[in-house]
């Protein structure tokens, strides 16, 4: 008898444990949980239109074209001609197992990519074929098509959703597309729009029974938005046109906005290449090539020493600490003696030799000498070196300088503006001004990138603040109303302070290294500045040929335009930096170029020859310590 009460108890407690299971899956925990990951349910997804991109003048620099994806559903995929469906496709039989293999590693009852982007001509053909290989569809997709072939360092490129990516989000599967570099990346979730979603019951010999639920989750495809960028689509081809055979990068901003009107990089290559069956090929020769590196953004990501343009700001935090004026003299004797042994001694090439030398000379002829002085009076003002040291690191960083700025970009590079710490931790037996006096002239452990000296040049256009630049002007026809974009950011320099400086700056392109590369009617502001080279080759200092750069904003009065040009190895700033620039302010300003033998001499300016040379030394170094 208590042998059968105890069977009809086990029995009772095994069955209603069941029926609680059973309740919990389906009437409590069937309501909420997302039928995508249930194997009884299929999906079919509708893709939707990715946003359009266009620059500030509203010309499409970035468009949609069909493409059409072969999906493999492995749980489906029983008896077919493997052969048949090789030859059907093109490929090995090698490649249909791998990428069997990786389907199922995926997921066996989800969709995932078998062979992306099929041609427009093979897809009829297909379509007509495929019925007869059971778990094969075909997928619409949107794919990008870039009508110019520019800025392919802005707009980014798409690619795969890898098999990680799709397990740790609730959006994205196994091969669908995202923006993975500049624009497409950083603004994907404005770009992509929704997906539309189908759910439908299905059996356990797969076949569909109906709509899941009614159609209760079925959902619509939603448009991505469209974008309309800050840049100026001719300025950037412009720039790019005449960075041609050059290294470098140039950055050119709106001072009154913080708009990005152009951000060169060279060498750089077409966007069009990024798309379409060929994009595997042309992404590992891109890629792997890391002698030009033209996936690598120089406007954002280059480090370099700023130069002769830093001496400006060295100049600004002079007159804002009051240890000069601008009538305050220097003499210079060839250089700027800062101590007693024979190798403290900077020379300089400033061509005023024994004169009596102020700020505005100073700056126009950019002489060592002068701001080696101020340098060593702002360090040396406080009561400590350290104290001097970290007031001048945090006036030189007001302007932007030694971080990422917060540009709407998903790359850069943040340089380095030293503070005193950094010197402790390099320096055990204590340091003073003279230590680092090479920061002076922009030279030693500074570190900028062309956006940030851009940035620093808008600063001073505005005469003591500037807006976080950025690349996009407006979001579905609706300005950007993000405050990180439209509140300013002010230095730590006063107002009354610029005024001679911008004086000096004018003078720069009137009577001094700029002259040159004058522009009829355009008052231009800048600084050429030349910048040593060094490379450490086989753990030694290797000196290399300079590179160019140039500071400018335009015009003098209620600026426009503000910029930074960086050409590796262009030797002298008032050589290439300063034509180039030049050219720039002319070509937006104006709309167009009068002095066409210059441009003529620019575009077919190609310094591969340099380049080449610098690899050879390279190798022959190297083959030299073996």
């Amino acid at each position: 008898m208590k042998r059968n009460f105890l069977l009809v108890f086990l029995i009772t407690l095994v069955g209603l444990i069941y029926i609680g299971r059973l309740f919990q899956l389906q009437i409590i925990e069937g309501g909420v949980k997302n039928p995508i990951s249930t194997a009884t349910v299929k999906i079919e997804y509708d893709y939707p239109e990715r946003g359009y991109i266009y620059d500030r003048n509203g010309k499409l620099l970035v468009a949609n074209q069909l493409s059409y994806d072969v999906m493999i559903i492995p749980k489906e995929v029983k008896n077919i001609d493997t052969l048949e469906f090789c030859n059907l496709l093109r490929i090995s039989k090698e490649d249909f197992i791998k990428k069997s293999e990786k389907a199922e590693r995926y997921a066996r009852w989800l969709p995932s990519v078998f062979l992306k982007q099929v041609s427009k001509e093979d897809f009829a053909y297909l379509q007509e074929k495929l019925h007869k290989f059971k778990g094969f569809y075909i997928q619409r997709r949107v794919i990008r098509n870039y009508p110019v072939k520019s800025a392919a360092n802005i707009v980014g490129y798409l690619g795969e959703v890898n098999e990680l990516q799709a397990k740790n989000s609730d959006y994205y599967e196994n091969g669908e597309l995202i923006g993975k570099w500049g624009v497409e990346k950083y603004y994907e979730e404005k770009l992509r729009g929704t997906k539309g979603k189908k759910y439908f019951n299905r059996d356990n010999l797969n076949r569909i029974t109906g709509a899941y639920k009614n159609g209760k989750y079925d959902t619509l495809a939603l448009a991505g938005k469209d974008l309309s960028l800050t840049i100026d689509s001719e300025l950037q081809q412009y720039g790019e046109l005449l960075m041609k055979g050059k290294r470098g990068g140039i950055v050119v901003l709106e001072p009154s906005s913080g708009e990005i009107l152009a951000l060169v990089t060279a060498p750089s290559y077409d966007p069009n290449m990024m798309v379409g069956r060929k994009r595997s090929a042309y992404s590992t020769k891109l890629f792997s090539d890391t002698i030009n590196n033209p996936t690598f953004d120089r406007g954002l990501q280059g480090v370099y020493p700023p130069g002769s343009p830093f001496k400006i700001l060295n100049g600004l935090v002079g007159l804002q600490e009051n240890v000069i004026d601008e009538n305050t003299m220097v003499y210079c004797y060839g250089g700027y003696r800062y101590g007693k042994k024979k190798h403290e001694f900077m020379r300089c090439h400033c061509g005023l030799y024994g004169r009596p030398i102020r700020l505005k000379k100073a700056i126009a002829n950019s002489c060592n000498s002068y701001f080696s002085e101020t340098y060593r009076k702002i360090i040396n003002k406080q009561k400590n070196t350290k104290e001097g040291f970290d007031n001048w690191s945090n006036q030189i960083r007001s302007f932007g300088l030694g971080n990422y700025l917060g540009y709407d970009l998903p790359v850069g590079n943040k340089g380095l503006i030293p503070d005193a710490k950094y010197y402790n931790d390099r320096y055990d037996f204590g340091w003073r001004a003279t230590t680092n006096i090479s920061n002076a002239i922009g030279q030693g452990e500074i570190q900028t990138t062309p956006i940030q000296l851009a940035n620093a040049t808008a600063a001073i256009a505005n005469q003591g603040f500037y807006y976080t630049p950025h690349i996009v002007k407006k979001i579905d026809g609706g300005n950007i109303k993000d405050q990180k974009f439209t509140e300013k950011k002010y230095t730590s320099i006063d107002k009354k302070h610029f005024p001679v400086v911008i004086d000096a700056m004018h003078e720069v392109f009137k009577t001094g290294t700029g002259k040159y590369s004058q522009v009829k009617g355009i008052d231009i502001c800048g600084k050429t500045g030349t910048v040593e080279n060094f490379a450490i080759i086989n753990g030694e200092k290797t000196q290399l040929p300079d590179h160019s750069i140039l500071i400018a904003f335009a015009p003098k009065e209620n600026p426009k335009i503000a910029m930074a040009v960086f050409v590796e190895n262009g030797g002298y700033g008032s050589t290439i930096a300063a034509p180039i620039t030049s050219l720039m302010i002319e070509k937006y300003l104006n709309g167009t170029v009068s002095r066409k033998a210059l441009e003529d001499r620019m575009i077919n300016l190609s310094l591969q020859e340099t380049y080449d040379k610098q690899i050879e030394k390279k190798d022959s170094l190297a083959t030299t310590t073996q």
